[in-house]
């Protein structure tokens, strides 16, 4: 069996059912022969994005792989492993590499040395007799622990190496691991006699799909609920517990109920410090539960490290927990608090998210897009900047997996490529991306790849003709060179490619245009939906 076979048939056996790339990397060939369906794309980025969020809105029960060419694709590639890395997604990327005997030589670039800094692993094939043990690996780190991109480098001179048959190759297990009992009695008695908990839950809570044991908890208790964006949408928000989502951009009742906590319990979060995160308050008492032993003291100090799954950590505390508190406590009040710290929150942006102004704002669309899905049935995803920052706070989700949220590093143009993979891995989802026109320069002409391999996505496209949160720190640029101004036509583009594109300028089309565009999903064909907006700069921090 060729190499390039038994990679494919590794792949096909592990579950891999979709293989985005852009060529030559003669694996896609190998991939189509055994019936895993390549996607190209117009760039490598949005490849790796792609695979990505195949990965995410599957729990990492579905691993998604991308491959590209050696030297300039992979090197094209490196800010969407990055990316991966950043967000602890698993992934597998498989790069072509030189020939062996050139791979060590400069200026060529050699992936497996290059990516490893921001990869859970990296190694190249260097014998065919080595390939089933090279994949073990990589699947087995792919499948265990915290996420990451896993990187298996193929040289250019392996494809017609031979791998003995039959192949010596069964999927690799998966296995989870749980806290220190000492530990988790210790957290149960303090969440117990806490006067004013707060639980933070992370993207952790969605790969172990510990969803109903959160929300147990939660009731059990009667403690608010907050997450980061990576979390966002494990916790029903339309639950009166729930705070909300954070990131640069919250509800008011965030950072309130933080504030004002005496023990703040997070679970599977990192608790890393950035700018598109909740800041933590400081000396409050900290559980940290984590996947990833590296993480406890990182950014916050924690009094209790419970290092495992977040499904078998809940469980645990569960279990210590139902056995003291054998009844849901009474949770009016904390509702009727988080209600009295949101509502007027709420009423003071309620003129932008009704606003009937043209230029439209921003807020207008997101909070009419928000009333017209099925919000049940719909996986959307923002973009850095502005569209996250004017979605997150107030897009209220209701089901698991249905928000996929970001921020640890904040690369323009991720959106799209999100929302193409997380139609791939669920077709019966409306999957939206939420964009402005700066990441639109980045990523944009892979709307056409959503047009050729026929991923009916829903792209929500605020046009300000500005690089709107830039302009209080680029006054003079602005003035003498108009350097944050930016124009395009996006509409048109995306009826140029044969996608449905419309333009909306009146906020009485907002709702109708989104209509029609759901319409035309359904029918299998991709839509771009333009809104020309206000250069809303204004956003809902802490203190706001």
């Amino acid at each position: 069996m060729k190499l390039g076979a038994a990679i494919a048939e590794i792949m096909k056996r592990e579950g891999i059912e979709i293989l985005t790339g852009y060529p030559v990397n003669h694996l896609i060939e190998f991939a189509a022969a055994a019936d895993i369906r390549p996607v190209m794309v117009r760039q490598e980025r949005i490849g790796l994005h792609m695979a990505d969020a195949i990965s995410r809105v599957t729990s990492g029960r579905k691993i998604g792989a991308f491959c590209m060419q050696h030297g300039p694709g992979a090197e094209n590639a490196m800010g969407g492993v990055a990316q991966c890395f950043g967000e602890s997604v698993p992934v597998l990327v498989l790069p072509m590499g030189y020939a062996r005997r050139l791979a060590h030589v400069e200026p060529n670039f050699n992936s497996s040395q290059a990516m490893r800094p921001f990869a859970k692993s990296a190694e190249p094939i260097i014998l065919a007799s080595e390939l089933c043990n090279i994949f073990r690996r990589a699947f087995a780190r792919l499948k265990n622990g915290r996420g990451g991109p896993v990187i298996v480098e193929i040289p250019s001179d392996m494809w017609n190496e031979e791998v003995l048959e039959p192949l010596n190759y069964t999927p690799v297990l998966r296995t989870r691991y749980g806290a220190d009992p000492v530990h988790v009695k210790e957290a149960a008695a303090l969440l117990i006699d806490a006067k004013r908990p707060v639980i933070y839950a992370g993207q952790g809570v969605h790969y172990a799909r510990a969803w109903p044991q959160l929300k147990r908890l939660a009731e059990r208790l009667a403690i608010p609920v907050t997450t980061s964006l990576g979390g966002k949408s494990s916790f029903p928000e339309r639950h009166p517990l729930s705070l909300g989502s954070g990131g640069l951009a919250m509800p008011r009742a965030v950072p309130t109920f933080l504030r004002e906590a005496d023990v703040i319990f997070g679970i599977g979060c990192s608790f890393t410090e950035t700018n598109f995160g909740v800041a933590m308050p400081k000396g409050t008492t900290i559980i940290h539960a984590t996947l990833d032993p590296n993480h406890l003291n990182k950014d916050i100090e924690a009094k209790i490290g419970l290092v495992g799954d977040a499904g078998l950590v809940l469980d645990a505390l569960l279990t210590e927990i139902e056995a003291l508190v054998t009844s849901d406590r009474d949770a009016s009040s904390v509702a009727a608090e988080i209600v009295a710290v949101n509502q007027p929150w709420l009423e003071k942006w309620l003129p932008k998210l009704t606003s009937n102004d043209a230029p439209l704002s921003p807020y207008r669309v997101l909070w009419d897009l928000q009333h017209t899905v099925d919000i049940e049935n719909t996986i959307i995803t923002h973009d850095a900047g502005s569209p996250r920052d004017q979605l997150s706070p107030f897009w209220k989700t209701v089901t698991p997996l249905s928000y996929l949220g970001w921020g640890k590093t904040t690369q323009l143009g991720y959106g799209l490529g999100l929302a193409m993979g997380a139609k791939l891995a669920c077709p019966d989802k409306l999957c939206i991306n939420v964009w402005g026109d700066a990441a639109i320069g980045f990523t944009g002409m892979d709307f056409e790849t959503a047009v050729r391999e026929r991923i009916p996505i829903l792209s929500i496209l605020l046009n300000n003709f500005s690089m709107a949160i830039e302009l209080k720190v680029m006054p003079v640029s602005t003035e003498k060179y108009r350097s944050t101004d930016i124009s395009g036509d996006y509409a048109a583009m995306a009826r140029a490619f044969g996608g449905h594109g419309e333009r909306v300028t009146k906020p009485e089309d907002i709702v109708p245009a989104i209509r029609r565009g759901i319409e035309k999903t359904r029918e299998g064909i991709p839509v771009l939906l333009e809104f020309i907006t206000s250069k809303e700069t204004e956003v809902s921090r802490p203190g706001t």
